[in-house]
């Protein structure tokens, strides 16, 4: 019998083969998703709620799988302080006359304070609505904790009013080098405000060279982002499977009202970003979202804005048509400041911990907490389990042993990762929105042209 006599059945398989690949190939988003599907299967697999394969083996093959993922990430985070520097400076210098800087300044200013104080509101809401402590089983849960959380509340702990300055003064760099070693992103992003203002005030022919050079420096940024775009599905795959196989999902059966309410208040803050970007930036939601797909799964994966920062301005600037001056300043700053599904979770998780600590949370508490959610977010790095540590200091400011941490960290990976996303997707509705406003200020405050150059009359 001849051999092509069995490649007919064949036939199918090769065409859908072929036409699976044509769907995934330039779909970034498409593979991330792919991505992280299999990396779930592979996770639960290796899990040892499954028990296929020994621990032992199991924990040497997630190792040897996540180090796609931990390249991934360290090749980004290679390049973030530079980045961070010369976008801002270049943006800096790209947003043209000091007018439009300071609009852009102040109304970036306002539009990040009033999204963090409604992402706080928000969360703090819902957790006093729903009340999450309720529903599990305090006693059992701190038994295994130890001694540390077994003590009675503390005493707030509210800062003094005479140690602002020196905290403000401590916020620029007094060694900016010092400070890009040590990944101090409020304080690299302060020293580049600095640089580029001075720039802009210099002659061409003297900031000229600066200039270029730092944009040479963001061509070999975007270039190395080029090169770890293409490890992104299988970055993803890797530490899906490491985070599953690790934690599982066993951990979620007695915190499941606590995930919960904190993922219905980040689908809130999410829908108020959708509606912001209808209401101010006058741009379609569908279109916003299809827009920004692949950063977000992205965000999701790594559990870091910082990572995924080259690619926020490049989605800001190619897909969502943000011009430079606004993409290369906003996207660095938003990326340290604009942490509100930060501030959002540290609200559920505080009203969360004080029913398990029996804590009263009163007016000047709650507000306290807002306050200090506020400070948080703006200083908290975007990085992963940046978020938990933050968290520490504003439970020790009401009273609740930072040690209650412990409570939550287990779910904490997948809420991490959920927070980040609707952090970038803060950072891209920002853009979006400021593009349109310093659009309008543009088209208000340009002078009426002269008669030479008026429109002829038809």
């Amino acid at each position: 019998m001849s051999p092509a006599l069995y490649t007919g059945p064949l036939r199918p398989l090769s065409a859908l083969a072929d036409h699976l690949a044509h769907l995934v190939e330039g779909r970034l988003w498409l593979k991330v998703l792919i991505g992280m599907g299999l990396g779930i299967v592979t996770g639960i697999l290796l899990g040892p709620g499954v028990g296929w394969v020994d621990q032992p083996v199991a924990k040497t093959l997630v190792s040897w799988l996540a180090l796609p993922g931990q390249l991934f990430l360290a090749l980004v985070q290679m390049i973030v302080i530079p980045l961070v520097f010369a976008s801002i400076v270049r943006g800096i210098a790209a947003a043209g006359s000091g007018d439009e800087l300071r609009t852009l300044g102040l109304g970036a200013g306002l539009f990040f304070l009033a999204t963090t104080v409604g992402a706080t509101v928000i969360g703090l809401s819902l957790a006093l609505a729903v009340d999450p402590g309720a529903y599990i089983d305090v006693d059992q849960l701190r038994s295994g904790l130890g001694a540390a959380v077994q003590g009675p509340p503390g005493a707030a702990t509210v800062p003094q009013a005479n140690n602002l300055p020196a905290l403000f003064i401590s916020l620029l760099p007094t060694n900016p080098l010092d400070a890009m070693a040590r990944g101090q992103m409020l304080q690299v992003i302060l020293f580049a405000v600095i640089v580029g203002v001075a720039l802009v005030g210099m002659a061409k022919d003297k900031s000229g060279p600066l200039f270029d050079l730092l944009g040479s420096l963001l061509e070999v940024c975007m270039t190395v982002v080029s090169w770890a775009m293409r490890l992104a599905p299988i970055a993803v795959f890797g530490l899906m499977t490491q985070l599953v196989a690790t934690v599982g999902f066993g951990v979620l059966g007695g915190m499941v009202v606590y995930v919960a309410t904190v993922l219905a208040g980040l689908l809130l803050l999410g829908g108020l970003y959708l509606l912001l970007v209808l209401g101010l930036a006058r741009r379609s939601p569908l279109g916003f979202l299809a827009g920004v797909r692949e950063l977000l799964l992205l965000a999701f994966s790594t559990s870091s804005s910082a990572a995924v920062m080259p690619l926020s301005i490049q989605t800001a600037e190619e897909r969502l048509g943000v011009r430079t001056s606004i993409a290369r300043l906003l996207v660095p700053l938003g990326a340290t400041v604009n942490m509100n599904g930060t501030a959002l979770y540290q609200g559920v998780a505080t009203v969360f911990l004080a029913t398990a600590f029996g804590v009263p949370l009163d007016t000047p508490a709650l507000m306290f907490v807002v306050a200090m959610a506020i400070v948080a977010a703006i200083g908290s790095p975007g990085t992963p389990g940046a978020g938990i540590i933050i968290l520490a200091m504003l439970l020790e400011g009401v009273g609740i042993p930072a040690a209650g941490i412990a409570l939550i960290l287990g779910v904490d990976r997948l809420l991490d990762m959920s927070r980040t996303a609707v952090n970038v997707a803060g950072d891209m509705t920002a853009c979006v929105v400021m593009e349109r406003l310093l659009g309008e200020h543009r088209a208000v405050s340009r002078p009426h042209p002269p008669a030479s150059e008026a429109a002829p009359e038809i």
